[in-house]
């Protein structure tokens, strides 16, 4: 198991923006899969955005074309570029992982063989 630890998260105006990392630990070769969740109250988790090792991506549709996801293999590192930012956006945010590549394709979360302790973010409108 990969252990993973989020930073980043803040309190942000609607239409500003936030940069999330995801430091990888332990058992790396387990992230061949990475991505992030969120979760907001009230709602059920869902998946935000996943990458793999060869650099493909996947976005929800409410994120595409606002937020960015992106890796550092050297520094086994996890990023979540996000601008203009919606109050919609409000949830806690959770780093992923998995060495497998089936759960970047199912998006489940209970596929993820490591989840991070998650990191808060704000957005007031």
């Amino acid at each position: 198991q990969v252990q993973l630890l989020e930073s980043g998260g803040g309190s942000v105006q609607s239409g500003g923006s936030l940069r999330l990392s995801c430091a990888a630990s332990g058992s790396t070769y387990n992230t061949y899969c990475m991505g992030w969740f969120r979760l907001a109250p009230g709602k059920e988790r869902e998946g935000v955005a996943t990458i793999v090792r060869d650099g493909s991506t996947r976005y929800a549709d409410p994120v595409k074309g606002r937020f960015t996801i992106s890796q550092d293999n050297a520094k086994n590192t996890l990023h979540l570029q996000m601008t203009s930012l919606k109050p919609e956006d409000t949830a806690m945010y959770y780093c992923v992982a998995d060495g497998r590549d089936f759960p970047c394709r199912e998006w489940t979360w209970f596929d993820f063989g490591s989840v991070g302790q998650g990191t808060q973010v704000t957005v007031s409108s």
